[in-house]
């Protein structure tokens, strides 16, 4: 059998929503075509293994950069790690490269198509952290056709049309193309030249960076060309959601198998986090019908025991928060912004509701600042498997002010977290060696966690490419103010961090 679409993965698949490229497979088959799937190839003769698409190759590492999935924050194999639970394999390092020159060497004339994480945040001049030096858009290492950002369904159904019909691959919304002319309509970022030799241009480069516009940078004597991201609805998540999926996961991925997925996008534009420039800085809702629906579904699978493993998204109380009347970056702080958590309130009791579910269950975290008592009495007395997980992040408030994440209200949740729950409990996720963070804002941290019964986890910040605590790190300036900032930038004082 011929297929006509070809997904390499660097990751194992699994045919459920929690999987991006089960999505994008079955969104594709549901539009007529066959897709196969080679799931994380190790060597080049693997490529092989399904013969050559009609359409084209579609290229991704999956919802996890191979970067960091194959090292630690301090560059150590994880592959090494002594403490590793399980047998895993690991995809080549830079795995969307490797696998698209392998493509390339094999199949000479078919297209590939780049998409997920580590293309994404590749699609522009980007610092490496692994290589310690900036390097040029992702499209220029792997010779491909044209690279799919943050979220694919629209796009690549658009691509696979228009390779059907022979028509070219421009203007389509949510790609990036490489150009020989800089077409009208696009906003020109600092280009190769500038924010290799100047790190003020590189600042100057990531306050430009939006999936709402097109933008343009110059790399030698070609542009590289992002086309705005397109805007999905409720609808459309409904869509995605809702396909015919198996939900049959690994066995190490069983404590999510009957997870449901509520919203995408986040308001709270954290600087160290990469979902404003996959997902954007605004919710969007799926409707409480089609979640219920799906729920029903999930009771007549035949391992179901009765309990929705997770219900929520990047923070399980954003659902519902859906809005589009303030100006860029002020959500949080803005009137308009209803905190009432009433839609989130009305979809728990009415899954609760469903036959045959016992328990529904919240693991993926809930954003605390945005919680009020009725919510946290919900969640406090029905919704808790073990602990719930929170992320303060750090407490000095300097740190906190770098990470965009200057938030209050910690204790006041904490009293009315204990105030309902009985035996539940809260587990915390700290970061530490943070732009801005040295020993003094380490011990800070140090002195709080001591009086946390259940710190889930401190990590080492890890620069990952295009977000602005990644430019803080490579420039050691904060890129709004200009002015200089502390950052760890040996092993030494990161491992002396995260020992506090």
């Amino acid at each position: 059998m011929q297929y006509d679409i070809i997904l390499v993965f660097g990751a194992e698949y699994f045919d459920h929503p929690l999987c991006g490229v089960a999505i994008i497979k079955r969104l594709l088959e549901k539009n007529g075509y066959s897709v196969g799937v080679i799931e994380m190839p190790l060597c080049e003769k693997e490529i092989l293994s399904l013969g050559k698409p009609k359409l084209f190759f579609g290229v991704s590492s999956g919802s996890i950069d191979s970067m960091v999935r194959n090292y630690t924050p301090l560059k150590k194999l994880r592959a090494e790690d002594k403490h590793q639970k399980r047998a895993v394999r690991f995809p080549p390092d830079r795995a969307v490269t490797v696998y698209s020159n392998w493509i390339k060497k094999r199949f000479k004339d078919s297209k590939i198509i780049l998409g997920g994480t580590e293309g994404s945040l590749r699609r522009f001049v980007h610092y490496d952290y692994w290589e310690n030096r900036l390097r040029k858009p992702i499209l220029f290492d792997t010779r491909a056709d044209i690279l799919v950002y943050g979220s694919g369904e629209k796009p690549i159904l658009e691509i696979a049309k228009r390779i059907k019909n022979g028509e070219e691959l421009k203007a389509i919304e949510g790609t990036c193309i490489i150009s020989r002319e800089l077409p009208d309509g696009f906003e020109v970022l600092p280009s190769a030249e500038e924010v290799i030799s100047s790190k003020s241009k590189f600042c100057d480069m990531q306050l430009q960076l939006s999936i709402k516009k097109n933008l343009a940078q110059k790399i030698d004597t070609r542009y590289c060309l992002q086309y705005k991201s397109p805007k999905y609805t409720s609808r459309d998540l409904d869509e995605y959601y809702e396909l015919s999926f198996t939900r049959a996961v690994p066995k190490e991925l069983r404590g999510f198998e009957f997870s449901v997925v509520t919203h995408r996008g986040c308001i709270g534009k954290c600087n160290f986090c990469s979902l404003t420039l996959l997902q954007g800085d605004r919710v969007v809702s799926r409707s409480e019908e089609s979640i219920i629906r799906e729920v029903k579904r999930i009771t007549n699978l035949i391992h179901f025991k009765g309990n929705i493993d997770d219900l929520g998204g990047p923070s399980a109380n954003m659902y519902g928060l859906d809005c589009d009347k303030c100006a860029d970056g002020i959500c949080l702080k803005c009137s308009s912004l209803d905190r009432s958590n009433k839609r989130m309130i009305s979809l728990l009791k009415k899954t609760r509701a469903v036959l045959g579910v016992k328990n529904v269950y919240i693991r993926s975290g809930i954003r605390f600042d945005l919680t009020n008592e009725e919510y946290i009495k919900e969640v406090a007395l029905h919704h808790i498997f073990d602990t719930l997980r929170i992320a303060p992040e750090h407490v000095n408030k300097h740190v906190l002010q770098l990470m965009n994440k200057d938030i209050s209200g910690l204790k006041e949740f904490r009293r009315l977290f204990y105030k309902y729950s009985k035996n539940k409990e809260l587990s915390y996720y700290y970061v530490s060696a943070h732009p801005g963070s040295g020993e003094k804002e380490a011990n800070e941290l140090k002195e709080i966690i001591k009086e946390d019964k259940n710190p889930e986890a401190v990590q080492i910040f890890t620069p990952t490419p295009m977000t602005i605590s990644t430019c803080m790190y490579y420039t050691g300036l904060d890129p709004k103010t200009k002015k200089k900032i502390y950052v760890p930038y040996t092993y030494r004082e990161k491992k002396i961090q995260k020992n506090l």
